[in-house]
Protein backbone atom coordinates (compact mmCIF):
# COMPACT_ATOMS: atom_id res chain seq x y z
CA UNK A 1 0.00 0.00 0.00
CA UNK A 2 2.68 2.51 0.97
CA UNK A 3 4.29 1.59 -2.26
CA UNK A 4 1.56 2.65 -4.34
CA UNK A 5 0.46 5.56 -2.70
CA UNK A 6 4.36 6.90 -3.01
CA UNK A 7 4.38 6.41 -6.64
CA UNK A 8 1.13 8.22 -7.00
CA UNK A 9 2.59 11.04 -5.04
CA UNK A 10 5.89 10.88 -7.53
CA UNK A 11 3.65 11.14 -10.62
CA UNK A 12 1.57 13.71 -9.22
CA UNK A 13 4.83 15.62 -8.16
CA UNK A 14 6.05 14.70 -11.65
CA UNK A 15 3.18 16.13 -13.60
CA UNK A 16 3.00 19.65 -11.20
CA UNK A 17 6.51 20.17 -11.98
CA UNK A 18 5.59 19.34 -15.95
CA UNK A 19 3.22 21.79 -16.29
CA UNK A 20 4.70 24.33 -14.20
CA UNK A 21 7.99 24.29 -16.47
CA UNK A 22 5.19 24.61 -19.47
CA UNK A 23 3.60 27.59 -18.07
CA UNK A 24 6.90 29.20 -17.38
CA UNK A 25 7.93 28.27 -21.41
CA UNK A 26 5.13 29.74 -22.60
CA UNK A 27 5.47 33.21 -21.20
CA UNK A 28 9.00 33.06 -21.86
CA UNK A 29 11.16 31.94 -25.26
CA UNK A 30 12.78 28.78 -24.23
CA UNK A 31 13.02 26.34 -26.84
CA UNK A 32 12.24 28.58 -29.86
CA UNK A 33 14.69 28.92 -32.88
CA UNK A 34 15.41 32.76 -33.17
CA UNK A 35 13.46 34.74 -35.89
CA UNK A 36 15.55 35.06 -39.48
CA UNK A 37 15.17 38.32 -40.98
CA UNK A 38 12.51 38.47 -43.55
CA UNK A 39 13.82 37.05 -46.97
CA UNK A 40 12.02 39.47 -49.36
CA UNK A 41 13.81 42.47 -47.19
CA UNK A 42 16.80 40.88 -47.18
CA UNK A 43 16.51 41.56 -51.10
CA UNK A 44 14.91 44.83 -51.08
CA UNK A 45 18.21 45.94 -48.66
CA UNK A 46 20.27 44.54 -52.00
CA UNK A 47 18.28 46.07 -54.51
CA UNK A 48 18.15 49.40 -52.94
CA UNK A 49 21.80 49.40 -52.13
CA UNK A 50 22.61 48.45 -55.92
CA UNK A 51 20.23 51.33 -57.06
CA UNK A 52 22.28 53.73 -55.09
CA UNK A 53 25.57 52.80 -56.70
CA UNK A 54 23.93 52.77 -60.10
CA UNK A 55 22.63 56.18 -59.27
CA UNK A 56 26.10 57.43 -57.72
CA UNK A 57 27.68 56.45 -60.65
CA UNK A 58 25.15 58.02 -63.12
CA UNK A 59 26.45 61.27 -61.28
CA UNK A 60 30.02 60.56 -60.87
CA UNK A 61 30.28 59.48 -64.55
CA UNK A 62 28.34 62.70 -65.49
CA UNK A 63 30.49 64.76 -63.92
CA UNK A 64 32.94 63.43 -65.53
CA UNK A 65 32.44 64.08 -68.80
CA UNK A 66 30.73 67.35 -68.20
CA UNK A 67 27.22 66.32 -68.96
CA UNK A 68 28.01 64.89 -72.95
CA UNK A 69 26.72 61.73 -71.82
CA UNK A 70 23.38 62.61 -71.15
CA UNK A 71 21.37 60.02 -72.69
CA UNK A 72 23.33 57.13 -71.05
CA UNK A 73 23.54 58.25 -68.26
CA UNK A 74 19.62 59.46 -68.00
CA UNK A 75 18.76 55.27 -69.55
CA UNK A 76 20.98 54.17 -66.37
CA UNK A 77 19.34 55.78 -63.76
CA UNK A 78 15.81 55.55 -65.09
CA UNK A 79 17.14 51.72 -64.32
CA UNK A 80 17.76 52.54 -61.10
CA UNK A 81 14.72 54.09 -60.08
CA UNK A 82 13.29 51.17 -61.51
CA UNK A 83 15.27 48.73 -59.30
CA UNK A 84 14.45 51.43 -56.59
CA UNK A 85 10.70 50.56 -57.32
CA UNK A 86 10.78 47.04 -57.08
CA UNK A 87 13.17 46.90 -53.98
CA UNK A 88 10.18 48.95 -52.34
CA UNK A 89 8.09 46.22 -53.80
CA UNK A 90 9.76 43.32 -52.61
CA UNK A 91 10.10 45.00 -48.54
CA UNK A 92 6.07 45.43 -49.30
CA UNK A 93 5.43 42.17 -50.08
CA UNK A 94 8.26 40.68 -47.33
CA UNK A 95 6.02 42.07 -44.38
CA UNK A 96 3.26 38.70 -45.55
CA UNK A 97 6.62 36.30 -44.73
CA UNK A 98 5.37 34.85 -41.09
CA UNK A 99 7.38 34.11 -38.03
CA UNK A 100 10.24 36.68 -39.68
CA UNK A 101 12.35 40.24 -38.38
CA UNK A 102 10.70 42.66 -40.39
CA UNK A 103 13.71 45.04 -40.27
CA UNK A 104 14.91 44.60 -43.68
CA UNK A 105 11.84 45.69 -44.61
CA UNK A 106 11.53 48.75 -43.15
CA UNK A 107 14.34 49.48 -44.23
CA UNK A 108 14.30 48.44 -47.73
CA UNK A 109 10.95 50.67 -47.79
CA UNK A 110 12.68 53.84 -45.97
CA UNK A 111 15.78 53.71 -48.27
CA UNK A 112 13.92 53.72 -51.29
CA UNK A 113 11.87 56.27 -50.47
CA UNK A 114 14.63 58.52 -49.53
CA UNK A 115 16.42 57.78 -52.75
CA UNK A 116 13.16 57.90 -55.12
CA UNK A 117 12.88 61.59 -53.38
CA UNK A 118 16.40 62.00 -54.50
CA UNK A 119 16.42 61.10 -57.75
CA UNK A 120 13.29 63.09 -58.52
CA UNK A 121 14.92 66.35 -57.04
CA UNK A 122 17.68 65.36 -59.37
CA UNK A 123 15.58 64.95 -62.29
CA UNK A 124 13.78 68.35 -61.76
CA UNK A 125 16.13 70.56 -60.11
CA UNK A 126 19.68 69.03 -61.65
CA UNK A 127 22.75 69.97 -59.50
CA UNK A 128 24.08 73.14 -59.36
CA UNK A 129 27.60 72.72 -57.85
Amino acid sequence: MIGKKEKKNDEREKKQKKEKERKNNQSKKYGKAAYLQSRRGVISCWLTGWSLAILLGCVGYAFLTRGKAAGIVGGIAILSLMLDIYGIWNAIEGFEEQDRKYLSCKCGIGIGIVQIVCFLGIFVGGLNL
